[in-house]
């Protein structure tokens, strides 16, 4: 193991103490953060406008404040994590870090599924809006993708591959000249509907027809907090990022703040330029009248120009973002590896590009698989946003462990307020997958139980891992009860649950389960003497 020491002088120089001359430092402050922006904005503003109406009316635009909040929160403290550690594929090496092995293993599988299946989703959504130009690219009424469809899908994900397999500037290049274009759509489309805007439609039937529980599961099953989550790519390219202690943190907040503002002038631009007569029977039917909201809109008021241009964009924008990932992804699979808890091939560095190549196949590769079951955007999006909040989630119970654990770890950016924004953001995330409903709730979590017990039966009979089993155990329990209380929760509550425990008490009792593992998670992290960061570079 890598002395502690060494490690935190390597992360106060800012540099990655791992990987040290493979990757190449060539990211500066614009590449970073329109990384974050352009993983931000995908296909979540081209579909989330008529879904979220549906589900929570004129609320919904309560739901995008919750929604950046909430991300701005976690944001904070990656920023925290990204600057004392920058290192590639940090956000599956910062919980390993914390607790250890076993917790890094979860956590790993967690946002593997979530990254690689969300370049699939961005494929999958520019070819829904492409085909609008090209009806043969998708099943009539349904939205699966054609044998033509699936394979432009194929040809999307061949060209996010290419782009990422030569060098991370070349990645950059592309992603920013993309960035330039997907933001200006969208600000257009806000200027042109808004002055088509109808105040009444705010209260046509009550600013909020579905109360509370509208604007929880808006967040969740709108698409909102999937719409968001674009900070871990950041974080994961942090050791190709110059200067990261200063840099990631701007990039993250300005990413978070500046998306807030946009979704929120989209989401009002919708609501109110909505023709009075198509209201007549509430907001529950607009996201069938709205199944690509913007685009159907523009076709509604009669500007054909902007239609056309939604078009393309819907095209652009959601590329971007999985060319994002793509790029994203790889870093992932690289900290997994590096971990030991995930095939050592993957922690190999091509010497002239500093691409993971390995990585990067096995994330085309499964980019390809995601695209085989789940056929269309609205099928995959409430798995693939648990499984990112999931992810995310653990990043304030790591942050209050090392505090706890390591003390003396330089950290150049240090969140303020910390006994409030750790405990908030860990509780927030809780909600957010809760509401995700039943359905997800009991497979995503059911299966990462089975997985903690098949991890455990494994490293028992491995000498080296049985050596750790007993303080990783010790050191994950409380995931276990945060998915079995969750799980009950679910099963419990109103949200595709049996509803024997109504709303507001169902979410009390996951804000509850929330903060009590929050807590457990903060003290049970590794020793100090034990502490991981350096395990990684042992295997």
């Amino acid at each position: 193991m890598q002395d502690a020491e060494a490690v935190r002088a390597a992360a106060a120089a800012g540099q990655p103490a791992t990987a040290a001359g493979k990757f190449h430092k060539s990211l500066n402050l614009i590449d970073l953060t329109l990384i974050g922006l352009g993983s931000i904005f995908g296909s979540g503003w081209l579909f989330s406008a008529s879904h979220v109406a549906s589900l929570a009316g004129p609320a919904g635009m309560l739901s995008w404040v919750i929604g950046g909040a909430a991300v701005l929160l976690l944001g904070m403290v990656y920023c925290e994590l990204g600057a004392a550690l920058p290192w590639a594929g940090g956000p599956v090496r910062y919980p390993m870090f914390s607790h250890g092995s076993l917790v890094g293993y979860l956590m790993g599988l967690m946002t593997l599924i979530a990254f690689s299946s969300l370049i699939a989703i961005e494929t999958v959504a520019c070819r829904q809006y492409a085909a609008a130009w090209i009806p043969r690219l998708s099943a009539p009424g349904s939205g699966h993708p054609t044998p033509l469809g699936w394979l432009v899908q194929l040809a999307l994900l061949a060209v996010f591959f290419a782009l990422n397999y030569s060098s991370v500037k070349t990645f950059a290049r592309a992603n920013n000249l993309v960035s330039i274009f997907k933001f200006v759509v969208p600000l257009l489309v806000i200027v042109v509907l808004l002055s088509f805007f109808r105040p009444r439609n705010l209260a046509v039937h009550g600013f909020a027809p579905f109360g509370a529980a509208g604007v929880e599961a808006a967040v969740s099953a709108g698409g909102i907090i999937f719409a968001y989550l674009g900070l871990t790519p950041i974080v994961s390219v942090a050791s190709e990022v110059r200067h990261p202690q200063r840099t990631i943190p701007i990039a993250l907040i300005l990413s978070v703040l500046l998306s807030t503002v946009i979704y929120l002038l989209l989401q009002v631009a919708f609501l109110g330029s909505i023709p009075a007569g198509l209201l007549g029977e509430g907001w529950g039917p607009i996201s069938k009248s709205f199944s690509l909201p913007f685009h159907d809109i523009a076709m509604t008021l009669g500007i054909g120009w902007l239609a056309f241009l939604v078009v393309s964009d819907a095209v652009i924008s959601p590329s971007g973002c999985g060319n994002i990932y793509m790029n994203a992804t790889p870093r992932v699979v690289y900290g997994w590896a590096r971990g030991g808890t995930f095939f050592k091939v993957f922690t190999k560095v091509d010497a002239a590009s500093g691409i993971p190549r390995p990585a990067l196949w096995l994330t085309f590769a499964l980019a390809v698989f995601w695209t085989l079951p789940f056929p269309s955007w609205a099928a995959m999006i409430q798995v693939v946003s648990a499984a990112l909040v999931l992810s995310y989630a653990v990043a304030p119970v790591t942050a209050a462990a090392l505090r706890r654990n390591a003390p003396d770890l330089a950290r150049p950016f240090r969140v303020g307020g910390f006994g409030v924004i750790g405990p908030l953001s860990f509780v927030i995330a809780g909600l957010i997958v809760y509401w995700s409903g039943w359905a997800t709730v009991s497979w995503l979590l059911g299966l990462q139980l089975v997985l903690y017990a098949a991890y455990v039966l494994y490293a028992a009979t491995v000498p080296r891992r049985r050596a750790a089993l007993a303080q990783d155990v010790r050191s994950s329990l409380w995931l276990v009860a945060l998915y079995a209380g969750l799980m009950v929760a679910s099963w419990l509550g109103t949200f595709g649950g049996t509803s024997l425990m109504r709303h507001p008490w169902d979410s009390l009792l996951v804000a509850a389960i929330a903060l009590v593992t929050y807590y457990w998670g903060a003290c049970t992290g590794l020793p100090e003497r034990e502490l991981a960061l350096g395990r990684g570079d042992e295997d």
